[in-house]
């Protein structure tokens, strides 16, 4: 999952919403990991929700839609394209509007500058400044991120002109999007719960749901 979904199901407070980021930019044991409660509890709910998504039928499903030659970026371009479907169907997962809903989450992220790890505050001041989380119902945003990722990447790279291949097959992977969306919500609810309990041991690895 990318950042709108991660912030959607990780964000019942502000240490949650800046740990369900930044299971992207840190490594290690949650234990470990020095930073207040809170946030390591929202990188575990990163980590359980992302060992989810990865193994998940609907997921292999679509990231099986793309191209042979673009195969190995399926992985990025589904977490964004499912990003992009979030924001265009908000409504119907969130009760408050996404304006709304991304300026708050802008706020919860950047009143802890103070402890967010220098490798994601570009990532975090560029995402604020120029509001990603909204204009992911855009696909122009979506053809820009993309093409962007793709030159920090290997030259001879496929990944430039993506989303105009997963627009051709929009309604595949909207159909992929809604089966899949009811079901990850459930389970982050659930991992949610357990985590609001105090019942998660850190010490266990948390990247295979099932495990």
């Amino acid at each position: 999952m990318n950042f709108l979904a991660h912030l959607l199901m990780g964000s019942n407070s502000p240490e949650q919403a800046l740990g369900s980021l930044l299971g992207d930019f840190v490594k290690g044991p949650v234990q470990q990991i020095a930073l207040p409660e809170g946030v390591r509890g929202g990188i575990w709910l990163h980590r359980r929700i992302d060992g989810f998504t990865d193994s998940h039928a609907l997921v292999l499903q679509s990231k099986a839609r793309v191209s042979p030659q673009r195969r190995r970026f399926a992985g990025i371009m589904v977490d964004m394209f499912y990003d992009h479907l979030l924001a265009r169907h908000w409504q119907q997962f969130s009760e408050l509007p996404l304006a709304e809903f991304s300026q708050q989450s802008y706020r919860h992220l950047l009143q802890q500058r103070d402890i967010i790890p220098e490798n994601a505050w570009p990532v975090i001041r560029h995402m604020s400044e120029h509001d990603w989380l909204t204009s992911y119902a855009q696909l122009p945003h979506l053809h820009r991120a993309l093409d962007n990722m793709s030159k920090r990447l290997r030259r001879d790279n496929a990944m430039p002109g993506s989303v105009a291949e997963l627009e051709a097959d929009y309604a595949a992977f909207e159909q992929d999007f809604f089966r899949f969306m009811p079901q990850v919500q459930a389970f982050a609810a659930d991992q949610a719960a357990l985590l609001s309990s105090g019942a998660v041991d850190f010490t266990v690895p948390s990247g295979n749901p099932r495990a």
